[in-house]
């Protein structure tokens, strides 16, 4: 890294805009600047998900996803970057491919919960999307890497099979949406 911060706080977003790498200012509402939060959030909370004791080879690659999604904010801090390459999505979805076969066959929605890794899984997958959706507005406005669209809704779907992988793992039984319950219920 070249420049450190010496200093955390510049008193120059005081005015409602914030920099970006190149130098350029721009409004802290833009939607690049709330697409550059939202991967922040998703970073942060696999951070708290790999907190939690999970299998060393889904850690690892959570690990890898989290320095993949720094390089995402770094497309987003520097317009024009592209780091997000077809390798990082092919690689997910060998991933995806990889843990689907481990397990059944699902006929039924799966209600987000289980163990607390799986239910810090299904909270990261629907934090991705939203921030899919927010890079889906950035790019219907601006250019922005086509391949960094696809992997993070590639790692929506493997956050999805994690998930899924934990609770079978962890012995806790996935609870499917059983859609009669509503004539029983309050």
């Amino acid at each position: 890294m070249s420049n450190r911060l010496t200093k955390i706080y510049t008193r120059t977003g005081d005015d409602g805009t914030t920099g970006l790498a190149n130098s350029n200012r721009i409004d802290k509402f833009s939607t690049r600047i709330e697409a550059m939060g939202e991967i922040d959030e998703l970073n942060s909370l696999i951070g708290v998900l790999v907190a939690n004791e999970l299998p060393n080879d889904i850690s690892g690659y959570l690990l890898n996803i989290q320095h993949r999604l720094f390089d995402v904010g770094a497309e987003l801090a520097i317009p024009g970057n592209a780091l997000i390459s077809p390798d990082c999505v092919k690689r997910l979805e060998d991933l995806i491919d990889s843990y689907n076969n481990e397990l059944p066959v699902l006929k039924e929605f799966v209600l987000p919960g289980g163990s607390m890794p799986a239910s810090l899984c299904h909270l990261s997958r629907t934090v991705c999307r939203r921030a899919e959706r927010t890079l889906v507005k950035l790019a219907r406005n601006e250019s922005f890497n086509s391949e960094t669209l696809r992997y993070i809704n590639r790692l929506s779907d493997l956050l999805f099979i994690f998930a899924r992988i934990l609770n079978q793992n962890g012995k806790d039984k996935e609870v499917l949406w059983d859609s009669d319950r509503l004539k029983h219920s309050v």
